[in-house]
């Protein structure tokens, strides 16, 4: 009797043939032991190790090693790449990643530029440690936390996921982010330009708010006056106060005190001084009209 076909004979196949040699290709210069060389790729890695079958780690990183990878993208959210295998065709390698959208990386943005050390240790081209707890203390994953948080596709025939391949292309990921951490953030949605820029800007204006002087209290506003066509029949009436000004009893004073403040007159007449003689004056004239002479 003869035996039926296996319908998953090219799974075998696959798996044993030899992949086709690649000319230019994309390959890690690690030629052995650890691929990564910072925390952040070495942090990558371990994701990777995680949810690859052994036998398809070593092979993915021998993949690596060989250059069989044609073309690598990276993109917010996305790694595309064309991976030469034992088939004539290049398989087509996709990896997603979560990306963050504008409210979180404002908040994530304000806690950077908050503290000059990360700005500083970006900018000289470095990530520090504590980034990934900051990016945790704001309920967010600065790595993808297992293999729940990616999406992971080949074209290859194999059912394994990830694949050979796909582990080839993680560790190509983790050499370009050795040389890059901004890769890193890239992926999470937030290039280097655009998050330098927004980090200067929020700095600037945390410096500008500290140089500014506290503003003060706004006086409150005069109270606005009535239209002229409103008040004309009081404009020229006594207003409150003045009544009780004319009821004020007026201090009784001599009517010759202003001559005590005059200074003297160097000039007399037959002996008596000028001040003298007028003051018979003042009084006649400070007398009331009906007692005058």
């Amino acid at each position: 009797m003869a035996r039926e076909p296996d319908p998953f004979w090219w799974r075998d196949a696959e798996a044993g043939g030899r992949p086709r040699k690649v000319t230019g290709g994309i390959q890690i210069h690690a030629g052995r032991g650890a691929v990564a060389r910072s925390w952040w790729s070495a942090r990558f890695l371990e994701v990777v190790e995680e949810v690859v079958a052994g036998g398809r780690l070593a092979r993915g990183r021998t993949y690596a090693r060989a250059g069989q990878t044609l073309e690598l993208r990276l993109a917010p959210g996305s790694v595309t790449a064309s991976v030469q295998g034992s088939r004539e065709q290049p398989y087509r390698v996709r990896i997603g990643v979560t990306t963050y959208g504008k409210p979180e990386w404002s908040r994530v943005e304000e806690a950077l530029a908050g503290d000059a050390w990360y700005a500083a240790a970006l900018l000289a081209g470095s990530m520090p440690p504590e980034i990934e707890g900051l990016f945790a203390s704001l309920g967010l994953a600065l790595f993808p936390a297992d293999a729940r948080d990616l999406v992971m596709d080949c074209s290859c025939p194999d059912h394994a996921v990830p694949c050979k391949h796909l582990a080839a292309v993680f560790y190509l990921l983790a050499e370009r982010f050795d040389a890059d951490p901004f890769e890193v953030l890239a992926l999470r949605g937030r290039d280097r330009e655009t998050l330098l820029a927004n980090l200067r800007s929020r700095r600037a204006a945390a410096a500008a708010a500290e140089d500014r002087p506290a503003a003060r209290p706004a006086e409150p506003a005069e109270p606005a006056a009535p239209p002229l066509a409103d008040v004309l029949d009081a404009f020229f009436s006594a207003g409150p106060g003045l009544d009780d000004a004319r009821r004020v009893v007026p201090v009784p004073t001599a009517p010759d005190a202003l001559l005590d403040q005059v200074p003297p007159f160097a000039i007399t007449v037959r002996g008596t001084p000028v001040v003298d003689l007028l003051r018979p004056v003042y009084e006649v004239l400070a007398a009331p009209t009906d007692r005058r002479p």
